[in-house]
């Protein structure tokens, strides 16, 4: 444990030029050593003797320096304070701001323990008998005079000891740390509401407690996920927006798990209470069309609210399915998108000039912020420079119980918000059964996270009042806890008690309130009984506004993505345009002059220059285009290099952000190494700017593994449970070259398991021409579909996977590309995607084979029935359609395709499959294994 000792903690020299400092000028050195020195004058100046110094001091200076102010005297005379026992009152001061914690009232199951070994007296070497001497030391929390050693610890045992214990000494940032430090120690670690505010708050706690009560006698051992207990969360919500908002938000974008989300969805966001009641009913008419719809309390909602002082705000809970902590990085993207849709709206580009205005909130359980790893991947995100969004407030609703399984079981560390203190982040214990003092504690955190843009955490210790849901029985696991909870008094019971002792309300007062109450409700839940319309869903709001749903029939339609060639040309000379005092690394200097020959010659174009060539159209536009991911600057494959570092000074220019004056900014980032968190942000960022064009990047394709929770729960499904739509874009290297079973396969085969209800696009591009025009269907479309796409890694280069600038200027997206030698009259024709089309083109020309056609399918879901079709009929002399493919048979698209390819076969005409056998693991290790497979393949298709 870290000891603060001003005689040992530095050498002599430096002591004594302290010394000096403070008596030209006592401002000048720092707070406990003003202290320290003032505490030494008063000794001199009551007689004092001082002791003699250690023999060694640790410090910068030689072992054994002398303390040369302080001399040898004589032992202090009797009631006098000696010097070293005020630097050990303040390393007790210290102690108490550290370690307070372990004395405070936090817990509502279990008394706070009275001592601590780290907290006696004599720990620092005094004494009882010290307990009436007046200390200098006082001064520093919060004392005008010198004060008692008494006064001191209880002044301590107030602040640090109360029902809210503080951890924020790890906090590096100075000015953070004392920022806090002294707003606690001035007010005592309390707050004095005043009779509006008191009422507030026994209004809010009303609600919560008497919506749960309703609910558990109308709709018993239904499944609500109760608050009871925790009470608590809605005032500090209310608290927590009213308090923001006075400080400048206008936006709050809410995540949170199932615990409390009914009660915070009426009693927070206003949705009523008929609404709630008749999900309970199920009598709402629903639309299967629309999806497979979701259970009540995975459910988001938004809605305008006035604070009481009336202030304006927007209110965004996002949809969450069960995978609890999973929307944590997205309420980050959606809130992000927000700072920055506001900050241009302002005139400016920078997502930070809003930092204040628009506050991601996070709730979450203690088991599951403890035992997640999408909690801390989260937190990562929090100071990156293109993710940060200004500080999360992230509150704990602390149960002290997961499902079935105690803290004991379900953590390693003391507290369940531990993992925080990697951010130097203010951890606040409350006492959820202290309704004040979670006022206060609401009011600190939201103060310093406008002050300081960074994370909070907000610990709220309470309990579960019935089992993880309803129907549970919790007293099979936790009998003594739950006899304990059974005659716990509820903590608006204790609050009336508290109001009612110290004469704050009279209790005609409060019953007015409950019996307001219970009337609002019992008229509700009449109106629920035959209402059968469901509450409206806010889709095509805000920034979605002038989109719309896309039909079946929308996904045929051709868009037009072309762009005419003067632009092409001009986009074309500003990639190639660097600065004259920009020194590019001598490497790259081909790889530009390249880039500008194929634009310029119109021939040629690679992928590298056909993707920076749609991303330059777009921000040309006006479109805003995000893309991040692990190397995504340069690319893993050294294809993109979109940003330009100076080989001299390191700095950085993208010419993309250079096409033309007032063009949209593109913005490319690097990610830290996490799948989950970053998929997460992105695809939270597609949902609040739907008119920008969001891209997440996988390093290789198959790690978007460690984020298919965000794939499966979200992306794939979030249109039809929630009737949440967006265009995000997934570039997946995919592509067999040999390197190995992880660096092969994409999944393809597990994304298309995931396609029905054209939920989204599933693609797998082989020219940067389909990449230019797929990427701008993407905005140009008036309705959002998320689009996979398996990006290639050979074909960034390959001499065959190019195109003409008329590409470009003049085509468009090809869901399907026929043969281009259209071959007459063959006798087999193979369907394939992706990079293996080169490998069997290159074959064919090299056997000169002419009576085999094939056919690339661009984009396999939604399934181009039609151009298929078309194909096939073209090819009518064909007895063999085959799919031939890279992955095994039990991966890749083949069980995907089976069945359509299927309805153009028969008489004499037969379907077949060519490529690898089934396999445990996407691709072989050895090499020469893999040229031997692929070599195979394609023997095997042209025979």
């Amino acid at each position: 444990m870290k000891q603060l000792n001003y005689l040992k903690s530095q050498n002599a020299d430096y002591i004594d030029e302290l010394f000096a400092r403070y008596q030209a000028d006592p401002n000048s050195v720092d707070e406990s050593w003003r202290f320290f020195f003032e505490g030494l004058e008063l000794a001199i100046e009551s007689g004092t003797a001082l002791p003699t110094p250690p023999a060694q001091v640790a410090g910068n200076g030689p072992v054994g320096t002398p303390v040369t102010y302080m001399a040898a005297v004589p032992s202090p005379a009797p009631g006098t304070t000696p010097i070293n026992s005020e630097a050990k009152v303040g390393e007790l001061i210290q102690h108490y701001r550290e370690l307070g914690i372990m004395l405070a009232n936090i817990n509502p199951l279990t008394p706070a323990p009275t001592t601590h070994p780290l907290l006696e007296l004599a720990a620092f070497e005094l004494t009882a008998a010290d307990l009436d001497r007046k200390f200098t030391a006082a001064k520093r929390i919060g004392f005008a005079e010198p004060a008692t050693l008494r006064d001191i610890i209880a002044r301590l045992r107030e602040t640090y000891c109360g029902p809210i214990g503080v951890e924020y000494t790890h906090i590096q940032d100075p000015a953070a740390r004392e920022w806090l430090q002294t707003l606690l120690e001035t007010t005592k670690g309390k707050t004095q509401l005043s009779k509006a505010a008191k009422t507030r708050v026994l209004q809010k706690l009303t609600e919560a407690e008497s919506f749960e009560r309703f609910l558990h006698t109308r709709y018993v051992a239904q499944k609500r996920f109760s608050i009871e207990g925790g009470d608590a969360l809605i005032p500090m919500l209310d608290c927590l927006i009213t308090e923001s908002a006075a400080l400048g938000a206008q936006d709050f974008v809410l995540g949170m798990a199932h615990r409390g989300r009914l009660n915070v969805l009426t009693n927070i966001f206003g949705k009523k209470y008929e609404f709630i009641f008749g999900e309970f009913e199920g009598n709402f008419l629903t639309d299967t069309k629309a999806g497979e719809g979701d259970v009540k309390y995975h459910m988001g909602f938004s809605a305008d609210h006035v604070t009481p002082r009336g202030d304006k705000i927007h209110l965004s809970l996002a949809s969450n399915p069960s995978h609890l902590e999973f929307v944590n990085p997205v309420i980050e993207g959606v809130a992000r998108a927000k700072q920055r849709l506001r900050s241009v709206a302002a005139g400016g580009k920078d997502p930070r000039t809003s930092f204040k205005n628009v506050i991601p909130v996070t709730i979450h359980g203690d088991a599951a912020f403890a035992g997640q790893g999408i909690v801390y991947e989260t937190i990562q995100l929090s100071l990156l420079n293109g993710y940060s969004t200004g500080g999360s407030i992230r509150i704990v609703v602390n149960n002290q119980v997961g499902f079935t399984t105690l803290p004991r079981d379900s953590r390693s560390t003391t507290y369940a918000t531990d993992l925080a203190k990697m951010l130097e982040t203010p951890i606040f214990h409350v006492n959820g059964d202290d309704a004040e003092a979670v006022y206060y504690v609401t009011q600190l955190a939201t103060q310093f996270r406008q002050t300081f843009h960074r994370d909070v955490v907000i610990d709220l210790l309470c309990y579960r009042k019935y089992g993880h849901n309803e129907g549970d029985e919790p007293s099979y696991t936790q009998p003594l806890m739950y006899k304990q909870i059974k005659d716990h008094a509820s903590p608006r019971e204790i609050y009336v008690r508290q109001l009612l002792t110290e004469g704050s309300l009279t209790q005609a007062e409060v019953q007015a309130e409950l019996d307001k109450m219970n009337e609002r409700l019992t008229a509700s839940h009449a109106i629920a009984k035959t209402s059968k319309e469901p509450p409206q869903i806010s889709v095509f709001e805000g920034a979605w506004k002038g989109l719309r749903k896309g039909t079946d029939e929308d996904l045929t339609v051709v868009s037009n993505t072309k762009v005419d060639e003067k632009t092409l040309r001009e986009i074309g000379k500003k990639l190639v345009e660097i600065p004259a005092t920009f020194h590019v690394h001598p490497k790259l200097v081909r790889l530009i002059e390249q880039r500008g020959k194929q634009v310029e010659e119109g021939k040629g174009i690679d992928w590298g220059t056909g993707e920076a060539l749609a991303y330059g159209s777009l921000v040309a536009e006006g479109t805003h285009v995000r893309l991040s991911g692990q190397d995504s600057e340069r690319g893993t494959f050294s294809h993109r290099h979109s940003v330009l570092y100076d080989t001299e000074d390191n700095s950085s220019f993208v010419p993309l952000n250079h096409i033309k004056p007032g063009q949209a900014e593109y913005a490319v980032m690097n990610s830290f190494l996490s799948e989950s968190a970053v998929l997460g942000f992105e695809y939270g960022h597609a949902l609040a700017d739907p008119m920008a064009l969001t891209i997440w990047e996988a390093q290789f394709g198959d790690f978007a593994n460690g984020a298919q929770v965000i794939i499966d729960q979200f992306i794939a499904s979030s249109e039809s449970k929630w009737q949440r739509m967006c265009g995000l874009v997934m570039l997946l290297p995919h592509g067999y070259e040999g390197q190995g079973p992880e660096h092969s396969s994409a999944r393809l085969e597990r994304f298309l398991q995931l396609c029905a209800r054209n939920n989204m696009q599933i693609c797998n591009f082989t020219t940067p021409a389909q990449l230019f025009h797929g990427l701008r269907r993407q905005i140009h479309r008036d309705y959002r579909k998320p689009l996979v796409l398996m990006s290639p890694k050979s074909l960034l280069r390959h001499p065959q996977a190019v195109s003409s600038l008329s590409d470009f200027s003049e085509g468009h997206f090809q869901e399907v590309i026929d043969d281009p030698l259209l071959p007459k009259n063959p006798r087999r024709v193979i369907f394939c995607s992706g990079k293996i089309y080169y490998d069997l083109a290159a074959a064919r020309l090299d056997r000169k084979i002419t009576d085999v056609a094939i056919v690339r399918v661009e984009q396999m879901y939604p399934w181009p029935a039609a151009r298929v079709a078309a194909v096939t009929k073209q090819y009518d002399s064909a007895t063999e359609l085959s799919w031939v493919q890279e992955e095994p048979r039990n991966m890749g698209a083949w069980n995907f395709v089976r069945d359509y390819l299927g309805e153009h076969v028969g008489g004499t005409r037969k379907l077949s499959y060519v490529g690898r056998g089934p396999a445990a693991a996407p691709a072989v290790g050895s090499s020469k294994i893999h040229e031997k497979e692929q070599k195979s393949i394609v023997e095997e298709a042209l025979k």
